[in-house]
């Protein structure tokens, strides 16, 4: 075939190839197969890089067509054809993707939205070491579709890493889903922020009468009636459910453990009544931090209480933000309520209450109006006597509290 002849067609493709959609190209380069006879299929292929499968496809199409309506046909391609979705051809790819990136997720109280430290070219070649051949760009558009999203450097200064954090995250997501393979329950708990009683401004906007924005006070003076509380929240990332205890007083290792207390009488007894043990992952300061004293002498209390041995996992200092509870329920709760004054304890309590999402949160709220004083110290013999069993990793962060057989 001459070499001019084929030249020609590869400065035309050149023009026509990106002003053609994918059928426009397919009949294009099979007319002019068609004009150049014998050898010109090959000839057009070597031109244009279309294959010849396709050039064949452009001249059956020529062949079969039939007036002139034939040329305005809106559909590129056949009825199911083109390449078929990833997650189509590969069911278990969300799956093993979202078993990666779970246990190092991160979430912002405000926003549902997720985040993991893990690149998109990690997970990548990792997913293809495990028989799911994807790049990096189709693992992006995945992570959309599971709920994450590239973040902004906000609220993610979080001091200096210790550096077994990433191995405690393994070592919890291991013991949740040990636990749940057992049908054991597991929960995830921490104290939501602090919020004022009374007509004060929450952020967020909510839809009003145009013009009639909801009025509120100026500056943000606590009300000495009516104070402020916090709610600690329990979560259970097996049945997407939640419990919050909306405290009046302070927030102390015992509210914390009460609000698990209530929990389990409300909600997990009845949710998991032949359990033995229950998995408390929490974060690793405040009222439930692995140094508090309190906390192991009230879950010593608990444990007794409810007959069910208790396994702590704290993570690591300075992740509070990877824990279920932030983006899983909070965030849920915190659009729920936005733009909304919180203006008495029955509102918020409803609020709370009425928070749902698309996969089905269910939370339930409760007014505990208990005092919690504070300052209450531990001494060593009260703290000897927590029936307390270090885990052979990191035992100030993993540790059990088993109840004492009664006699």
């Amino acid at each position: 075939m001459d070499a001019k002849a084929e030249q020609a067609i590869q400065q035309k493709y050149g023009v026509l190839g990106e002003i053609l959609d994918e059928r426009g190209r397919r009949l294009w380069a099979a007319v002019e197969a068609g004009q150049l006879g014998r050898g010109g299929v090959a000839t057009v292929a070597r031109a244009t890089g279309l294959s010849r499968t396709t050039i064949y496809q452009g001249l059956e199409e020529l062949a079969q067509r039939s007036g002139p309506g034939f040329f305005r046909q809106e559909r590129t391609r056949a009825p199911g054809g083109g390449r078929k979705r990833l997650a189509a051809k590969d069911p278990q790819v969300l799956e093993s993707l979202e078993r990666l990136v779970d246990p190092v997720t991160r979430g912002d109280p405000m926003s549902p939205l997720r985040w993991t430290l893990k690149s998109t070219r990690q997970l990548a070649d990792v997913l293809t070491r495990q028989g799911h051949p994807i790049g990096r760009q189709k693992v992006s558009e995945l992570l959309g579709e599971l709920g994450y999203s590239l973040q902004a450097n906000r609220k993610m200064r979080e001091g200096r890493d210790h550096a077994d954090r990433d191995a405690q995250f393994e070592y919890i997501n291991q013991q949740v889903m040990a636990y749940q393979l057992r049908g054991q329950p597991v929960i995830s708990v921490d104290t939501k922020k602090k919020e004022l009683v009374g007509d004060f401004k929450n952020g967020g906007r909510e839809w009003q009468p145009q013009g009639q924005p909801e009025v509120v006070r100026t500056h943000d003076f606590i009300d000495r009636e009516l104070g402020k509380v916090n709610p600690y929240g329990v979560y259970d990332p097996t049945l997407n459910a939640g419990w919050v205890s909306i405290g009046t007083d302070h927030d102390t290792a015992e509210f914390a453990v009460e609000s698990i207390r209530r929990w389990w009488l409300k909600m997990g007894g009845l949710a998991y009544p032949t359990a033995s043990q229950l998995l408390i992952t929490a974060d690793g300061g405040g009222s439930n931090g692995y140094r508090v004293r309190l906390w192991k002498v009230a879950l010593q209390r608990l444990a007794d209480e409810i007959g069910l041995t208790l396994h702590v996992c704290h993570l690591p200092p300075g992740t509070s933000k990877w824990n279920k509870i932030e983006h899983r329920m909070f965030s849920y709760i915190s659009l729920n309520w936005r733009g909304k004054p919180l203006i008495s304890h029955e509102v918020i309590v409803n609020l709370i209450g009425s928070t749902t999402n698309r996969k089905g949160l269910r939370i339930r709220a409760e007014l505990d109006t208990a005092s919690y004083p504070t300052g209450l110290k531990v001494t060593d013999e009260e703290l000897g006597k927590v029936n307390l069993t270090p885990d052979s990793f990191h035992g100030e962060w993993n540790y059990t509290v088993a109840p004492f057989c009664s006699s």
